[in-house]
């Protein structure tokens, strides 16, 4: 049966990403952006199926007029200051990350006669840095942001446990990592995206963490992420936050899979610096539950990645 999904950030990177999964399991996708630019939809060949409503997730109003109008039967609710943005405009990440979370919550409360569910984007930020846990993180371990970013979504991730609480919304929220992918925008992991960017353009590259595990996870697995937290039947829910991750490699390990697919990358890698939060996930919960897998292992998604990026600046593909 096709449904009509609300997508808050729709016109992002990992909008875009989401909204081509939803339209090629056969539901109307609505994307909610500050921005109308389609330029990543169109790059994944989706534009013209989206319908795009511009508006602001910190304005209530703005919020439940267009659940409202759209006639949305799910909502899945990404927009959010993401950590770099976050620490420059500490008030702003407030009203957008929070503020709006609570927005889209009131707009299920308010319309529960008619949206299903809500599957939202928390995040691995609310794990405190490696140095605090023995082997993977499972959901019921420390969470202790060490980030404006991760502290944002550890509240939501407590307002989201109120409003299912006390007010019976359908929710399901996830910790991804951070997406990889063509298209990404520049943020506070760009360094990742560069790891395959300069070098797909025979540009040089020098990288702190070398010895450290990141989560390698393709945009389209956790586009899958979200499908699958919109639409898991609620019998199947075992609970309503899960880890998502992708293909676990260190960085210097991430090095070696570029090289693999390009001999000539000029990579340099050292092991200095810790990360902000541990990336090493336990996602058997959302395996069972969900029914997720990841698809895109680590040369698989690098190479699909350096194609697409040498195709566009007009270099054969390898």
């Amino acid at each position: 049966m096709t449904q009509t999904v609300l997508v808050t950030g729709g016109t992002g990177f990992l909008g875009s990403y989401v909204a081509a999964e939803l339209l090629a399991a056969g539901h109307e996708v609505v994307a909610y952006d500050r921005s109308t630019d389609d330029r990543i939809l169109s790059k994944l060949g989706v534009a013209d199926e989206v319908r795009i409503r511009r508006g602001d997730v910190s304005e209530a109003t703005a919020v439940l007029r267009v659940v409202r109008e759209t006639g949305a039967t799910h909502i899945v609710h990404l927009a959010a200051l993401l950590t770099n943005a976050a620490r420059e405009n500490p008030r702003s990440a407030l009203q957008v990350n929070t503020l709006g979370t609570n927005n889209v919550f009131e707009a299920a409360r308010t319309l529960d006669d008619q949206v299903e569910r809500v599957a939202w984007a928390s995040s691995a930020a609310v794990y405190a840095p490696p140095h605090n846990y023995e082997g993977a993180v499972d959901e019921s371990d420390l969470v202790y942001p060490d980030t404006l970013y991760g502290a944002t979504k550890t509240y939501n991730e407590h307002q989201a446990r109120v409003y299912h609480e006390d007010y019976g919304i359908s929710h399901v929220g996830l910790r991804p990592t951070v997406a990889y992918g063509p298209y990404r925008e520049t943020g506070g992991s760009a360094f990742l995206a560069n790891i395959v960017e300069k070098p797909a353009l025979g540009e040089s590259f020098s990288v702190e963490y070398g010895d450290q595990v990141i989560d390698w996870q393709h945009a389209r697995d956790i586009a899958q992420a979200f499908r699958r937290a919109a639409f898991t039947p609620e019998e199947e829910l075992g609970q309503r936050i899960y880890n998502v991750r992708g293909e676990l490699a260190t960085i210097r390990e991430a090095a070696e899979t570029v090289r693999s697919v390009l001999p000539d990358a000029d990579l340099a890698v050292s092991d200095e610096g810790e990360l902000p939060w541990t990336q090493t996930l336990d996602m058997s919960a959302a395996q069972a539950d969900l029914g997720y897998e990841v698809e895109y292992d680590l040369e698989t998604g690098f190479r699909s990645y350096i194609d697409t990026l040498r195709t566009e600046h007009g270099l054969d593909p390898v």
